[in-house]
């Protein structure tokens, strides 16, 4: 697999990418998700995984992804901007990925992107995702008992749209579980998501 696997592609002009929290915070922006600790949950399964989300997390499935709306979302899909919230997805949102003219499937080696292009920025549908290429943080991360993913960080950027000018950073977080076949990702630095997933249980 080429190193552009899952880089956006973009004019010379613009700078694009990837979006999680400690962009948020840097952009003075209030905190996703909801603490882990709330009484009241929710029952959330996939491909055998089952977790236990906090009061007011929000499941939004469709086929093989969902949204996990953690927060204020105005539009519950992957990607898109003002919704706070991670993602969860099957083998056929991650295998066989139009990007940069080919068909790629995740591994972990590049940060997920699943098309080519340029997209906002999660927090600011004004300004453009910017994708680190090196992840700042990488190992294996528990997801329940005896289930392991493969976890990376990468650094992100939202860039003005004329310029570059750098407004906020933020982090996308990755696990990745190649033998149950999902992979789950999170732009917002979602508050309690990873304990989420180290509780989780499996069928």
């Amino acid at each position: 697999m080429r190193k552009r696997s899952f880089i956006l592609f973009v004019p010379a002009a613009v700078a694009v990418l990837a979006a999680p929290a400690a962009a948020s915070a840097a952009a003075g922006l209030p905190a996703a998700g909801v603490s882990s600790s709330s009484s009241a949950s929710t029952n959330f399964s996939f491909r055998g995984m089952n977790l236990k989300l906090p009061s007011g997390w929000k499941v939004h499935r469709n086929g093989d992804r969902v949204v996990v709306a953690t927060g204020k979302c105005k539009r519950p899909e992957p990607f898109a901007s003002n919704c706070q919230s991670f993602w969860v997805f099957g083998p056929t949102e991650y295998t066989d990925l139009p990007v940069g003219g080919g068909s790629l499937t995740y591994t972990g080696k590049y940060q997920f992107h699943p098309f080519s292009g340029v997209i906002p920025c999660p927090f600011n549908a004004k300004t453009s995702w910017y994708e680190g290429e090196k992840a700042t943080s990488t190992g294996l991360r528990q997801v329940g008992r005896g289930h392991k993913a493969m976890y990376n960080a990468w650094p992100n950027q939202c860039v003005t749209n004329n310029g570059g000018r750098r407004t906020a950073s933020f982090t996308q977080r990755e696990w990745f579980l190649p033998k149950s076949r999902i992979l789950v990702v999170d732009v917002w630095n979602t508050p309690g998501l990873s304990d989420v997933l180290k509780r989780a249980t499996w069928s």
